[in-house]
């Protein structure tokens, strides 16, 4: 005598196994296996899949992602500033670490990496013409991200630390990116203009200089507490201006053009936000390119 073949319900990604569960969005039957609690019920795989696809994602207060809470850009550019450093003392030696430049022969000295990637008007050597208004332009991305000496990166690390992860957090990770990059590059270009063209400059302290006045942009905005900001901007300027062999143009360059991005970051109306945030961050780089092409043309002129 047979017996009648079940006509339980399977599972239909395994067809093995028979359940009397289903699926509350596509109402499939679904295994223990295959099943995900849900506020109301099970789901299937695909149904959890397509649930995250069509999600909308947490955004911060300034339409930045909030994944920004995890530092990612943050630890990107420590590590750069850190490789950099290690290819610079791997390249000049000891000296390039510390004991033979400023701040009590505590900075390091000059390399080929730090002569190749700072800022340099314009100069002869090696027989050759160097500098940006030789043609280098790079420089004014790559001077931010090269130090003279190991003190000199983790000063400029220790305030990236600590400024960068709560910037990311507010803005998220493109915006902040934007600032710090946007920021490195205007302290560059005041640097570029207002030094002497055969003088160098270099470090992370045009950026940095930048985060410091975003913090308190950013922080007016939303309505928080600045009393503890304002100390650490004294302090920075203080140190500007009384330390020699320090890059005055640079520090006020990064600081004023970081104040900026950060206020069109932090004010952008929410109709259209990121649109008019891209704009004005582009507007900004357009007239630091003109303000570094007008200079390049007054030295060659």
């Amino acid at each position: 005598m047979s017996e009648a073949p079940s006509t339980a319900p399977v599972c239909y990604r395994h067809p093995s196994r028979e359940t009397y569960i289903r699926c509350t969005r596509c109402d499939r039957p679904i295994c223990p296996d295959c099943m995900n609690e849900a506020s109301v019920g099970h789901q299937c795989p695909e149904c959890v899949a397509e649930g995250k696809r069509t999600q909308r994602q947490a955004r911060t207060a300034f339409g930045g992602s909030a994944i920004g809470r995890n530092g990612y850009v943050t630890r990107a550019l420590i590590a750069i500033n850190v490789v950099v450093m290690v290819i610079s003392a791997a390249v000049g030696g000891v000296r390039a670490i510390a004991g033979s430049g400023g701040w009590f022969g505590l900075m390091g000295s000059q390399t080929e990496v730090t002569l190749w990637s700072s800022v340099l008007g314009y100069a002869t050597y090696g027989g050759e013409a160097h500098g940006i208004a030789a043609g280098e332009w790079w420089r004014l991305v790559t001077a931010m991200f090269v130090h003279y000496g190991v003190l000199h990166l983790l000063l400029n690390m220790m305030l990236l630390w600590q400024l960068g992860r709560y910037l990311e957090e507010k803005l998220g990770p493109l915006r902040f990116a934007a600032l710090y990059l946007l920021a490195g590059i205007g302290g560059n270009v005041a640097a570029y203009l207002f030094t002497p063209q055969n003088a160098q400059a270099a470090g992370a302290s045009t950026s940095i200089f930048g985060l410091v006045l975003a913090m308190i942009v950013v922080n007016r905005r939303l309505r928080l507490d600045i009393s503890q900001l304002i100390p650490l901007l004294v302090v920075n300027l203080i140190f500007t201006f009384s330390i020699p062999n320090v890059s005055i143009a640079g520090h006020i360059g990064g600081l004023v053009v970081g104040g900026a991005v950060a206020f069109v970051l932090a004010y952008a109306p929410t109709k259209r936000r990121s649109q008019i945030q891209a704009l004005g961050c582009a507007a900004v780089f357009v007239v630091l390119i003109v303000a570094a092409v007008l200079r390049t043309q007054a030295i060659l002129g």
